[in-house]
């Protein structure tokens, strides 16, 4: 039987290099950011204290019995790289409430900026929003007719500089509150939008620089003029989203809310509308709310019992017959959903295999901390500790075979014992699997620079390694990184072409129909971390410059294909504002290969802690990408992110995992399970996640 082997090798912390000043001061060009996803799948294992999962006409939304913490976070999580708020931005709400809700100003969500002195959170006793609540500043313009609403301009009674976004409703009116000039929060009031008849609805709110247009249920649009354009510099460093709330006790939405979606920059409109189902029009639901089959857990005060209106039998299978016709079952053994005609039982929804969960599933103990793990499989050996190696500072292991050869090839970034000798004798080595001794054993020695990675590929079946040769001494990033080939009657490796490199941290090899490209990720020239990783395309038996993409303190690319498309991943790992404090917190980027133009070009940007790794992997239909954060500027104790694809939106959170200082992830399957590994350069230890799938 053929069982997985993985290897980790003992390294010596983690180093990051520091990066270069770039300032995207604007929130332009970004995706929509699902500001309920975030706030909800944090901890997958449980809903939030004081959030109730309930459903209603066969459609899942959140209820808020009290406010918390966890319902609050500051926007430069989000909004990294943002000092202003754009001059247009889109909200998509989807929510329901109850014709029995109470007749006072309700918060659906708010951007504040604390007071001064004032300790941010949840339980501040608020004053009554039901007295006084707004004074009339007079009405600047007409009522208009057909899909122009009357503009309301009012000053509310919130404090001068608290309220920076707002979204709230009261009886049948909804309220959208901006901090205006001078630090006032203006208020304008869309009348007569019916919201609170018991039905779900889905609401748009589109902000320019000269309107606010609202659409719901991508019926007409009502839109107001202001007297005067909107603030083009709208400050929103410090600043905190509220779910559900401003961060108080009283002002608690009290409905249901399913969707909340801020988009920066453009128009979200035809995004949603026109819709086969305008009152549940989708941009981004929560995983946790999209997926119908509900497990109860009892005894967990976070699960709530779920409230369904439709008559949904579960269980074992029964006949269909013309006393069920219309009738829904629900088989939980198959995750199966089945309608009945009369006769037999129509499949609603096939059962595809899908992420339902992360767990932490083993702890593996290690004697320091590990820069990198390196899964592959060897036949008749077991799932277990091995084989120790001797290593110098190593950073990263390569897997690869000639034939029916295996090889194991370690970058080492030290010379060895004798550390006064570093830079002259700084060497990697190639081992390889003795069938005989059932070990690997030393094959070849190669001589590297502080090496950070190799990669193994074939083209035209002729083996190669390269390998990224990081600095030379302790100055010099600006060197050659090698690629070897594979000499048949020597049996070695031997220098095939020498390519110039800054600093460079890693290789990645792909092809695309004929042709073949390898990937550096260059982190550093000796100056600066903004600099060009490159993308070579063979040609000719040598590879050549095919595009250069700027990037910073780049660490990995990871090359992955969804059907047809094929993107690449760059992990950016830090970089400096100037004289300024240094910046963990940076976009790393997705790009798209563009075939028409011949070129990479932006598809997505992602907020990264100094990442260091990707990993693509796929399950049944759905496809992943996970991000090593390693490093936020105060605690290498974070959470690394785990994405999944949603078409059009690209890759949207969907799995918090908490890790120290991550450096690497893997992921392997085993006996028909999946599950991920990451490697820790801060603390002696790697753990094993299992990917719960239903």
């Amino acid at each position: 039987m053929t069982l997985l082997i993985f290897l980790h090798f003992l390294l010596l912390g983690l180093r990051v290099i520091d990066c270069t000043t770039d300032t995207w001061r604007r929130c332009t060009d970004m995706l929509p950011l699902d500001l309920l996803s975030f706030v909800l799948e944090r901890d997958t294992s449980k809903l939030v204290p004081g959030v109730n999962m309930k459903q209603a006409g066969g459609v899942r939304g959140v209820s808020f019995s009290s406010p918390h913490t966890s319902m609050s976070f500051p926007s430069s999580q989000l909004l990294v790289n943002c000092d202003l708020l754009p001059k247009q931005f889109s909200i998509v709400v989807t929510l329901k409430i109850s014709s029995t809700a109470p007749k006072r100003n309700e918060y659906i969500f708010s951007l504040t900026e604390p007071k001064r002195g004032e300790k941010t959170g949840v339980g501040e006793e608020e004053e009554d929003n039901n007295k006084g609540d707004i004074l009339e500043r007079g009405v600047s313009g007409k009522e208009q007719h057909g899909n122009r609403e009357e503009e309301r301009r009012v000053k509310s009674n919130e404090e001068p500089g608290r309220v920076i976004l707002g979204l709230r409703f009261s009886k049948n009116h909804l309220h959208f509150l901006l901090k205006g000039h001078r630090g006032v929060v203006d208020h304008w009031v869309f009348r007569g939008t019916r919201l609170d008849d018991n039905q779900w609805h889905t609401l748009l709110l589109v902000v320019g620089s000269h309107h606010v247009r609202l659409t719901m249920d991508c019926n007409s649009p009502l839109e107001i003029v202001p007297s005067g354009p909107f603030p083009p510099d709208l400050n929103i460093q410090g600043a905190r989203f509220h779910i559900g709330s401003r961060g108080r006790w009283k002002g608690l939405y009290s409905g249901l809310l399913r969707q909340l979606v801020l988009v920066p920059g453009l128009d979200a409109t035809h995004y949603i509308c026109p819709s086969s189902a305008p009152q549940l029009a989708v941009l981004s639901v929560p995983p946790l709310l999209s997926d119908l089959s509900v497990i109860e857990s009892e005894g967990d005060s976070h699960v709530t019992s779920y409230v369904t209106e439709e008559r949904v039998s579960v269980g074992t299978e029964r006949l269909c017959s013309k006393t069920l016709q219309g009738q829904m079952w629900f088989n939980p053994l198959s995750k199966g959903l089945y309608l009945c005609d009369g006769t037999v039982w129509i499949t609603v929804l096939e059962d595809h295999k899908r992420l339902d969960y992360v767990s932490e599933h083993q702890v593996l103990p290690t004697s320091s901390e590990t820069h990198d793990i390196e899964v592959f499989q060897l036949p008749g050996l077991g799932f277990q500790l091995y084989q120790n190696i001797s290593t110098y500072e190593a950073l990263a292991w390569r897997h690869f075979s000639i034939g029916k050869k295996v090889y194991l090839v370690v970058s080492n970034s030290g010379g060895g014992p004798d550390k006064r000798k570093q830079t002259e004798n700084d060497f990697s080595v190639i081992y390889k699997w003795s069938k005989r001794r059932k070990l690997f054993v030393r094959f070849q020695t190669l001589q590297t620079h502080c090496a950070r990675d190799w990669e193994a590929f074939q083209i035209n079946k002729q083996t190669y390694l390269a390998v990224a040769n990081h600095r030379q001494g302790d100055t010099n990033h600006t060197i050659d990184s090698v690629i070897y080939i594979w000499n048949r009657l020597t049996k070695s490796f031997e220098v095939h072409q020498m390519l110039r490199t800054s600093g460079a941290y890693d290789w990645e090899f792909f092809t695309v129909g004929p042709y073949h490209f390898l990937v550096v990720a260059n982190a550093f020239d000796g100056v600066t971390t903004s600099v060009d990783s490159v993308i070579y395309v063979w040609v000719n038996g040598s590879f050549q410059v095919f595009q250069t993409i700027k990037t910073f303190c780049a660490t990995d690319w990871e090359m992955f294909q969804i059907g047809s498309r094929v993107f690449l991943v760059v992990a950016n790992g830090h970089r400096l504002q100037g004289n300024g404090p240094s910046q963990y917190a940076i976009n790393s980027t997705i790009y798209e290969l563009d075939l028409i133009g011949q070129l990479f070009v932006r598809f997505q940007d992602i907020v990264t802690y100094s990442a260091v790794d990707w990993e693509f992997f796929s399950l049944g239909e759905e496809y992943f990408l996970v991000v090593a954060n390693s490093f936020n500027g105060e605690s290498y104790s974070l959470n690394s992110v785990l994405y999944r694809w949603q078409g059009y939106e690209g890759f949207v959170p969907v799995h918090w995992l908490p890790t120290i200082g991550c450096s690497d992830w893997e992921f392997f399957s085993s006996k028909g399970e999946s599950y991920l590994i990451y490697s820790s350069a801060k603390a002696p230890l790697a753990k094993i996640f299992k990917l719960k799938t239903y």
